[in-house]
């Protein structure tokens, strides 16, 4: 079995920018996981980049990303 990079050690974020950073990331890894074949992400990109409904989808995921990580770090209080 292959043994996966652990790249999220953890939701704690020294400030909200850095936070919001890491939703975007939590984001793209989400897809990446979801569709491993490079390839065809890079076919179906033009697709989805050029679709307001796909980027406002892309949207949605990234802010309930922060959401999550914002209350993980007590919302920067």
């Amino acid at each position: 079995m292959e043994q996966k990079e652990i790249w999220l050690k953890s939701l704690i974020t020294e400030s909200p920018q850095e936070g919001y950073e890491l939703a975007i990331k939590l984001s793209r890894m989400g897809v990446k996981s979801t569709q491993p074949d490079v390839e065809v992400l890079k076919k179906l990109r033009h697709e989805y980049a050029n679709s307001a409904s796909s980027l406002t989808a892309a949207s949605q995921v990234i802010a309930i990303n922060y959401q999550t990580i914002s209350a993980a770090n007590d919302y920067w209080k």
